[in-house]
C-alpha cells in the first residue's frame, strides 16, 4: 500500500500559527500565506489560532506549549532570521529549527518550519511572496499532508 498525504478533509483541524514579530516586514507575509493556504484547503477560520512572539527563540517556547495542551492538532511556526555580522545568526536558527523538531517529537504533534534563514532582507522577502513564492504558504501544505498521513497511520492500528 502506498500513502500519500492530501489536502482534503482538513475543515475541523485545529491549527497554531507561531509567528515572530521580528522581521515583521517578512513575518506578516509569511502569516498571511500560511492562512490563504489553510482556509483555501478548507480549515474552519474559527479553528486557526495565531500566536506573536517577540522573536524566533520564543517559538520554540510556545509551540511546547500549545503542543502540550492537545488543543491542536499541528502547528506552523514562521520567522526570518537575517544574517548580520555576529554569530548570533548561527546560535538562534540552530536553537530554534532543534528546538521545534524536539517539541514536535516529544509531543507527537505535527510542527512544521517556516523560519526563513537569509542572508540578506530582500532574500527574505522573495520567499515571503515574491518571487521564490511564499514558504508559509509551502510549509503549511507539508503541515496538512503531514496531518493526513497520521490519519492513515492511526487506521492502521
Amino acid at each position: 500500500m502506498i500513502y500519500t498525504g492530501k489536502l482534503t478533509g482538513h475543515e475541523e483541524r485545529r491549527i497554531a500559527i507561531v509567528v515572530s514579530r521580528f522581521n515583521a516586514l517578512v513575518t506578516e507575509p509569511l502569516l498571511k500565506g500560511a492562512r490563504d493556504t489553510l482556509n483555501m484547503h478548507g480549515v474552519d477560520e474559527h479553528h486557526i489560532s495565531v500566536f506573536w512572539v517577540p522573536g524566533a527563540l520564543e517559538i520554540t517556547m510556545v509551540s511546547s506549549q500549545l503542543a502540550e495542551s492537545g488543543m491542536f492538532d499541528g502547528i506552523v511556526t514562521l520567522g526570518a532570521v537575517i544574517k548580520g555580522d555576529t554569530d548570533h545568526y548561527n546560535l538562534v536558527i540552530n536553537g530554534v529549527a532543534n528546538g521545534v523538531s524536539q517539541v514536535s517529537l516529544s509531543t507527537n504533534t505535527p510542527i512544521v518550519f517556516g523560519v526563513l534563514t537569509t542572508d540578506t532582507l530582500e532574500q527574505a522577502q522573495q520567499r515571503a511572496g515574491a518571487k521564490a513564492g511564499n514558504k508559509g504558504a509551502e510549509v503549511t501544505v507539508s503541515l496538512l499532508e503531514i496531518l493526513s498521513l497520521y490519519d492513515d497511520i492511526k487506521q492502521l492500528s
